[in-house]
């Protein structure tokens, strides 16, 4: 296999890939999801990302059928990636993609189930102490030391049971020996070296090298010292040398005789004959004598390579489960229910981005499509719901709700809900409000939300506000198309208009939910109550606005003027709401 046959890799990536990392690296890079190894060799990490979405859920990210679903999808992966506990475990969360099969989901979520389990069974003290080892891990750089570590440090907490089974079937006799062998080692360069103070015989050989090396740096001066004591002969010469360097360095007299010329023209060719053979001696018993241990350190870690191998691998692998396990329990996600039947319902579901910015408990919502049981608050059996009601009443966070559910459900992740029932679907069509008024984009919205209806019966729709990008009249004609297509299709769905009137009666399997406002807080601010009312069209209420209006008003021109839109909404209405917030206050 080349680098070119995965995704998004052409020849100048390629050859950025094979440069810096070689071809087998790359590629053993890409199949085990290691952004950080990609990015090194000096890829960017968005397209790192990309490449690796692709290389391992293409299929998977073909049911983001529209840029907002994406954009959901991305916000949902940022906010788990805030729980990672190590690099790695963040790049693995960045990759992860939908699956394309109920299996594979459910698969995924035993998984996360058990790891949330096990955080949750944790004490605090624990907790931070098995975040302290994982962070150490990251400290250490990663790789097999920074593994072996972990895990001994992990099995010394005691932590045995649920996601730490694998950590804790480890040999950790096995583990120790490597643990020893690879402190003994730096393998940064091409090839492995010894540590000082590992082998007492090396360091003294290595010492005896620098000495020298040190001795030979000075050259003039080594020569002026041994003529100052007044030598005459080669002999003499000779003796003096010995004498000095044996001196000036921690070898031993005979060390240094043997390696001394017993002839030469002169002082400095002595001096420097003398000098570089001791040098090459030394070299060549260091040299050797490393190499020696390296052999034995070696030899120790293929004795343990598979308690290596094993702690690597389940380092990433717990450390990977422990970070979904950690974004589970902080916005207390449920797993959700596969079913055959198309739907998608939930029981007290929150938005995450909401419960991520709320001050406030936010408020739950129960909502279904579809054929489905988890909850008899909700008719079942409408496949499409038309949904109504007041300004800023949460129609478009509903949908972004569902639309966050389903994409996790399909990443084989919990969910933001109490209980929920989710369908596999091939589409997302997920269509926030556009206000664009132009031809362009109404070709280009239907372009893109209607072919994932012709070419599938597990589709779910969520579009927002279909009006805003055409005139009123067209509008209800094609929203009610889409409304009958969708159900003729055997898609699921949601479509949030304010033109409920213009579409009755609707098709059948298809319903009209409503949102209410309920009047203005003590502050005058909205009340609206987000839960929708089923089978009923939900009103804008522009009473309660106006009302508002009035109240807030500047000066008596201006209070002047917002009355006479009272009179045109209903001037009754509009002083008993001013009472009852006066009332209330």
């Amino acid at each position: 296999m080349s680098l070119q046959d995965y995704w998004g890799i052409g020849p100048k990536t390629a050859t950025t890939l094979a440069e810096g990392l070689g071809t087998e690296r790359a590629i053993r890079a890409i199949e085990a999801m290691d952004i950080g190894t990609l990015a090194d060799a000096g890829l960017a990490r968005g397209r790192a990302t990309r490449i690796l979405r692709h290389a391992h859920g293409e299929q998977g990210m073909g049911i983001l059928t529209t840029p907002d679903a994406r954009s959901v999808y991305k916000e949902l992966l940022a906010r788990a990636q805030e729980y990672a506990i190590t690099e790695h475990a963040g790049d693995r969360i960045r990759v992860l993609t939908p699956l394309t099969s109920v299996d594979a989901m459910d698969e995924r979520l035993d998984a996360v189930t058990l790891a949330t389990e096990t955080w949750r069974e944790l004490d605090d003290a624990t907790r931070e102490a098995v975040l302290d080892a994982f962070a150490d891990f990251d400290e250490m750089g990663g790789g097999e030391r920074a593994a072996v570590e972990t895990v001994l440090a992990l099995q010394e907490l005691g932590v045995h049971t649920g996601v730490f089974a694998e950590i804790d079937a480890i040999d950790a006799d096995a583990l120790a020996d490597a643990a020893a062998a690879l402190s003994s080692l730096d393998t940064a360069g091409d090839d492995s070296t010894v540590r000082e103070g590992v082998d007492d015989e090396l360091d003294t050989a290595r010492e005896q090298l620098a000495a020298v090396e040190q001795l030979d740096a000075q050259g003039i001066d080594v020569i002026d010292a041994i003529q100052s004591d007044g030598v005459r002969s080669s002999a003499e010469f000779r003796e003096a040398f010995v004498s000095h360097v044996a001196a000036e360095t921690p070898l031993p007299a005979p060390r240094v005789r043997e390696a001394t010329p017993t002839d030469a023209a002169d002082a400095t060719d002595f001096v420097t004959q003398g000098l570089r053979e001791l040098l090459a001696s030394l070299r060549e018993t260091v040299e050797e004598r490393e190499q020696a241990v390296v052999d034995d350190l070696e030899a120790a870690l293929d004795d343990s390579r598979d308690a290596i191998e094993g702690a690597v691998s389940a380092v990433n692998e717990t450390a990977f489960q422990l970070s979904l396990a950690r974004f589970v329990d902080a916005y207390e996600l449920t797993r959700p229910t596969f079913v055959e039947s198309g739907c998608v319902g939930v029981v007290n579901a929150r938005n995450l981005s909401l419960v991520a910015a709320a001050e406030t408990a936010v408020q739950p919502i129960t909502y279904a499509v579809g054929e489905h049981d988890c909850t008899t608050a909700v008719p079942t059996g409408d496949r499409v719901s038309v949904l109504t009601g007041a300004n800023s009443g949460g129609k478009t966070t509903l949908l972004e709700t569902l639309c966050q559910v389903v994409v996790l459900a399909h990443m084989g992740l919990p969910v933001p809900a109490d209980a929920a029932e989710v369908s596999r679907v091939d589409a997302i069509v997920f269509h926030r409000r556009h206000a664009s008024f132009n031809a362009g984009v109404l070709e280009s919205t239907l372009q893109t939300i209607v072919p994932p209806l012709t070419d599938s019966d597990r589709t779910l729709m969520l579009v927002d506000e279909f009006e805003a990008i055409t005139e009123p009249g067209s509008a209800a004609d094609l929203l009610y198309g889409l409304v009958r297509l969708a159900v003729d299709a055997g898609a699921i769905g949601v479509y949030v208009t304010h033109l409920a009137d213009d579409l009755a009666p609707l098709p059948d399997r298809a319903r009209t939910d409503g949102i209410f406002a309920r009047g203005l807080n003590d502050d005058l601010t909205l009340d609206v109550d987000y839960q929708p009312q089923f089978e009923t069209v939900g009103r804008s209420t522009p009473e309660f606005i106006v009302s508002r209006l009035v109240a807030n008003a500047s000066d008596r021109s201006e209070r002047a003027g917002f009355e006479a839109l009272a009179e045109a909404v209903g001037e009754d209405v509009v002083h008993q709401t001013l009472l009852d917030a006066e009332w209330s206050a």
